[in-house]
């Protein structure tokens, strides 16, 4: 899941994709009505590749909760962001127990669960890669290259 290309922009609703990127902006698209704009410097936007969850451990990446609810849900749309706070945090509990509650707001809660319906309807949400795969696997080339080296000597 690739979710370097997605912005969420502070004080606009949704979220959009990155097309372009000019001097002084960058051009962003809403994946709701496809309409483009410039998003400046002096707007505050972060890409949700950027954004992780407090909890009582380490942050967790954004995109390893849509994958948790994901899994959760089996796929479809997740409980109305809309809900009351009570109702949100407890679904959010029994997705991410050891999730911060003193840090992350109701507000935080509706955020990921409308981005995680967005995402969803762009068909956007994969089962994110894991860096401990990519350890194992570079721990086994290097196996791999040592034993072609001792070969070749």
């Amino acid at each position: 899941m690739d979710l370097s290309k997605i912005l969420a922009i502070s004080g606009k609703s949704g979220l959009y994709k990155i097309v372009s990127q000019s001097k002084s902006s960058i051009i962003a698209e809403s994946l709701e009505d496809g309409k483009r704009m410039p998003i400046f410097a002096s707007q505050r936007s972060s890409t949700l590749e950027d954004i992780s969850i407090f909890t009582n451990n380490e942050d967790l990446p954004l995109k390893d909760v849509l994958w948790i609810i994901y899994e959760a849900e089996e796929g479809p749309t997740s409980i109305d962001h809309k809900s009351d706070n009570e109702t949100l945090q407890d679904y959010f509990e029994s997705l991410i127990p050891e999730y911060d509650k003193e840090r992350v707001y109701p507000s935080d809660i509706k955020k990921v669960l409308m981005w995680y319906n967005i995402l969803l309807k762009h068909d956007l949400i994969s089962k994110p890669e894991s860096s401990e795969e990519d350890s194992e696997d570079s721990e086994e080339n290097k196996d791999k290259d040592q034993k072609e080296n001792q070969k070749d000597n």
